[in-house]
């Protein structure tokens, strides 16, 4: 693995543990990178650095919760134990829809705590060390849902909207610096998002949607990511928009 793309590149993934973000820890330290990987979930932050080390791959895991600011703090410090961190891949997040008049305010606030505060904490706890070493990429993993709403998804859509958002003012401010920033909007993808809505009326309406199309796999989002952390550092991939076949 060290003969990869990646080789001598430290990268942290946030919400690693499953789905997008355990598909791209793999991705990651199969092109050389040695990951840092961050996650809530202790047990299969363990598996996933055990498969990634009997690979021969390096990674290190980081149980955090992104939405406490000073876990993130601890888990940037440790994470740079491996080197300077050159890639953050900002993927950790939930989806909690229902509608309105119905909604859980606490869905809400978790929602916004985890999509946007906690990208936005373990963005700014990265800078200053990416730009002490003369630059790195961000990679932020927003929605097809930061591009268009839908009925009973309005607080989700709120969060991912905001990361685009996000993601293109950081841009602005960080390019001087040598720091890219892309921002990747996955249409359905088949991770645990689902599972865990707690609207009963939203969680049918998903898995009836779900039903008609064959969804994403986390390795397509994995590698969309590596597309973009390994162009030539002339070039910036600003947004990855990346649906299923039969989604429109």
């Amino acid at each position: 693995m060290a003969e990869g793309k990646l080789a001598q590149k430290v990268a942290l993934v946030t919400g690693a543990s499953s789905g997008i973000g355990e598909a791209t820890a793999i991705a990651l330290a199969s092109t050389g990178a040695k990951v840092a990987l961050a996650a809530r979930r202790t047990q299969r932050l363990k598996k996933l650095v055990k498969r990634i080390s009997e690979s021969g791959g390096q990674a290190m895991p980081i149980v955090t919760d992104v939405a406490d600011e000073t876990q993130v703090r601890e888990m940037v410090n440790k994470a740079a134990g491996l080197g300077n961190i050159d890639i953050l891949v900002n993927n950790a997040g939930v989806m909690l829809p229902a509608p309105i008049e119905q909604a859980n305010t606490e869905d809400w606030r978790r929602m916004i705590d985890i999509n946007v505060l906690g990208l936005m904490y373990v963005t700014q706890a990265v800078l200053p060390l990416m730009k002490k070493q003369g630059g790195g990429h961000i990679v932020n993993i927003s929605s097809t849902a930061g591009r268009e709403t839908r009925s009973g998804f309005a607080a989700y859509d709120v969060t991912k909207y905001g990361v685009v958002a996000f993601s293109d003012a950081l841009r602005k401010e960080v390019h001087k610096d040598n720091i890219r920033v892309t921002c990747i909007e996955p249409g359905a993808v088949s991770t645990q998002l689902v599972d865990r809505i707690t609207n009963v009326e939203a969680k049918a309406a998903a898995e009836q949607y779900l039903d008609i199309i064959t969804m994403l796999e986390g390795e397509d989002i994995a590698a969309a990511v590596l597309y973009a952390v390994t162009q030539h550092p002339r070039v910036q991939v600003n947004e990855i928009l990346i649906r299923p076949t039969m989604e429109v």
